[in-house]
């Protein structure tokens, strides 16, 4: 049996750019709200049942729907146009981190629920199949009851490798070393009351604009992922107020059409 931690980040839609004409999108008629974040990089680190490390990945990744790195992602991950241009698209790089994962009994370990959500959504997009096993350990969610996060809150990477006096080798928001920190926390903080849960995707289907019901949940967690730290409870008021606010489309400019 063997721990497979990993690591996402991913790229977003800059506004007022429209999907390209070869896209997935527009090809098969997928909606792009399906996806709002496409996977840029995957790192991963393999521990065996003695956490020890047997297998390292790390990959870019080509986006093949927001095809420029949104100005805020390469700011924050550091990864540019010029860096990806020459690297694999999702569907590839995909198939080289089966191979890594294997055929053995895996648990997949995650820093926060937003990266087996999002690498669930990427894989759906593309029509591909699934892991094998979605039995996960969050290990933000024990590191934050190691360190008694008040009222269920969650501790930022960045925070618990510093509490833990662990060295920083290497940038954070980088997928590579992320999974690098996130093994090395879990072997710390490891205890026979960390049990694997079972990650149950839901089923696509399309449900009319009536019906939408928006994640406010994966929502935040998406943003604190991106900033490292749990936002307060002004700053999710915020968040839900600017997206709402956003769906209205009353800050959206008139396109304009040539004649």
């Amino acid at each position: 049996m063997h721990y497979i931690i990993y690591d996402l980040e991913f790229n977003q839609k800059m506004n007022n750019v429209t999907v390209p004409d070869d896209s997935i999108e527009n090809k098969k008629g997928i909606n792009v709200s399906d996806m709002p974040f496409e996977i840029i990089q995957i790192g991963a680190i393999k521990l065996n049942e003695n956490f020890e490390t047997t297998s390292t990945f790390d990959a870019l990744v080509k986006p093949t729907l927001y095809t420029s790195i949104h100005p805020y992602i390469e700011n924050l991950t550091k990864i540019t146009n010029d860096k990806i241009i020459s690297s694999q698209n999702f569907i590839h790089v995909y198939k080289d981190f089966q191979k890594f994962i294997g055929d053995e009994e895996i648990i997949l370990c995650i820093w926060g629920m937003a990266d087996i959500k999002e690498l669930i959504r990427n894989i759906k997009y593309y029509n591909l199949p699934g892991l094998k096993t979605y039995k996960y350990i969050d290990v933000q969610k024990y590191a934050s009851k190691y360190f008694n996060a008040p009222n269920k809150s969650r501790i930022g990477l960045r925070n618990t490798i510093e509490f833990l006096n662990l060295p920083i080798e290497g940038e954070f928001h980088d997928a590579y070393n992320d999974a690098f920190y996130t093994s090395e926390v879990f072997k710390l903080i490891y205890n026979n009351n960390i049990k694997a849960s079972v990650y149950t995707p839901e089923p696509s289907k399309r449900v009319s604009k009536s019906k939408e019901i928006i994640d406010i949940t994966a929502l935040i967690n998406q943003f604190e992922k991106v900033y490292d730290r749990e936002m307060t409870q002004e700053e999710k008021s915020i968040i839900k107020l600017a997206y709402m606010m956003g769906r209205t489309k009353q800050f959206v400019f008139g396109e304009t059409h040539p004649k």
